[in-house]
């Protein structure tokens, strides 16, 4: 792990389990259009939203964390199964951009997530969070182009792996 993530911008970021009152912020957090773009994911309507949390929620294969800084929902990390692959995501309100919370967050989640190797897909440019996984130890490991979810226009994406230590 990198010997920054440890930085004082940093150094109030918990993770804890995600609760039903967390779910308003991450909402509100998807609906931003710069973090829809930068994740090339449209925003969820909602009743989608929230739907999709709960059957998250009520999965107990998956493993869910909110990440709180200096004790405000700052956003979410998830890690979960897809076919032989573990996968992990995440997704860090605007507000909380560029201030060391994406790398602490996942630095310790990668710690909690015992099953290796562990799969994140990236959207080719989102550049901050290809070096936030790049610092936990992730290595690129291939390409694919997904769908975006708005037709048929699909999105090159950056496949990175972290194996064991």
């Amino acid at each position: 792990m990198d010997s920054h993530i440890s930085d004082s911008l940093a150094s109030g970021v918990v993770l804890r389990d995600v609760i039903e009152n967390d779910l308003a912020e991450f909402y509100e957090h998807q609906r931003d259009p710069e973090a829809t773009q930068m994740a090339a994911f449209p925003a969820r309507e909602q009743n989608v939203f929230m739907a999709h949390w709960t059957k998250i929620l009520r999965d107990e294969t998956s493993l869910k964390k909110t990440i709180l800084s200096d004790g405000r929902v700052a956003g979410n990390i998830v890690s979960w199964q897809e076919g032989d692959d573990q996968l992990i995501g995440y997704w860090l309100g605007k507000e909380f951009w560029g201030k060391g919370i994406a790398t602490k967050a996942l630095s310790e989640f990668v710690d909690q997530v015992k099953i290796r190797p562990l799969y994140a897909h990236v959207v080719k440019h989102n550049i901050a969070s290809r070096r936030v996984l790049e610092k936990c130890g992730f290595i690129i490991s291939g390409e694919t182009h997904a769908d975006s979810g708005e037709g048929d226009e699909a999105i090159d994406e950056i496949i990175l792996k972290l194996d064991d230590a």
